[in-house]
């Protein structure tokens, strides 16, 4: 038995004919004659008998059609509840991140949401290799991913909303005599130790890539996926790292330089999946995000621009140019 079968039964005890039913829900009446044969066929006793020309209900269809009153009220309130759930704008929003999204969108987010009426956040970080960001959209709302410009796109079973395409500079320190040159090539840097990610992170192709321009291998001296560390290294002299130019804190003791000659920029999305937005709590957060986006792209390229004018002269050009890999800091 369904709803619609119990409906109709419950329409035939009130309204006396299958004629007056079917005029009620606006179906033809063998329909309602074929529902109700569908009904009788999963109840071992006859809910139905015939006075005159008349259908009626039978005791059993009397007591069943009493439920079917109790089972339209227990849906009416469940869907009631599902809609206030959907329509909730304070309703908890789970957001995954890798670190150094994170550390550049949850602060903003965070500020944005501040106080009663807005989404409850609940923020957490993953770090996962590239390929594992789309199964977390099974634990969270909304989880940033990130991937090389020009990999595969994420699987059709994820919503994808492409926040930020962010260049990949080389990070040197301030008195590197390659900090003077307002753009770096793969010659330029071939020869200088490099600090990069583990095996099998995304950042990988991009040195291979750098090497393959240079005609020779790269030297890898450390090995360090988290960027805030890997500053550090750099600044004490450690070599020569990618950074993402938007979305990691400037150091002092650092330059950022644009890369030329090879693809040097990621894309930042917001996975998810599609039934997740119908609540306007998670929507409301991804609306926040592209905001937050906008505000990290314009903010530290004016800051490149005040603390670098090379810097900040390249940051258009770059946009420009189209090039693209992945961080893999996550």
């Amino acid at each position: 038995m369904d709803e619609r079968q119990l409906r109709i039964l419950r329409e035939l005890g009130e309204l006396g004919s299958v004629t007056a039913v079917a005029e009620a829900l606006l179906v033809s009446p063998s329909a309602i004659s074929q529902q109700l044969r569908l009904l009788q066929r999963s109840i071992p006793v006859p809910l139905t008998e015939r006075h005159g020309r008349r259908l009626v209900l039978t005791d059993a269809g009397q007591a069943l059609a009493g439920a079917a009153v109790e089972v339209e009220t227990a849906l009416a309130r469940a869907r009631h509840t599902v809609e206030e759930f959907v329509d909730r704008p304070d309703g908890e929003v789970s957001v995954a991140a890798f670190h150094s999204a994170g550390a550049a969108f949850f602060p903003l987010l965070l500020r944005a949401f501040a106080g009663p009426g807005h989404p409850v956040l609940a923020l957490a970080d993953e770090d996962v290799a590239q390929d594992d960001f789309p199964r977390l959209t099974r634990e969270y709302d909304l989880v940033l991913a990130h991937r090389l410009d020009h990999a595969p796109p994420w699987p059709r079973a994820v919503t994808v909303t492409t926040l930020l395409r962010e260049p990949l500079d080389v990070a040197l320190p301030a008195g590197h005599p390659l900090a003077a040159a307002p753009a770096l090539t793969p010659a330029d840097v071939a020869d200088q130790p490099w600090i990069t990610v583990h095996d099998g992170f995304p950042v990988m192709a991009t040195i291979e890539a750098i090497g393959a321009a240079a005609g020779r291998e790269l030297r890898l001296a450390h090995r360090i996926n988290e960027f805030a560390v890997a500053a550090e290294t750099v600044a004490a002299g450690g070599g020569l790292a990618l950074m993402p130019r938007w979305t990691v804190r400037p150091h002092p003791a650092l330059v950022l330089r644009p890369l030329t000659g090879v693809r040097a920029r990621r894309h930042i999305d917001a996975l998810h999946r599609p039934e997740r937005t119908a609540r306007k709590a998670v929507r409301t957060v991804l609306t926040e995000l592209r905001r937050a986006a906008r505000t990290i792209q314009d903010r530290d390229g004016d800051r490149g621009r005040n603390r670098d004018g090379d810097r900040g002269r390249d940051r258009d050009g770059d946009r420009n140019r189209g090039a693209g890999a992945l961080s893999a800091d996550v």
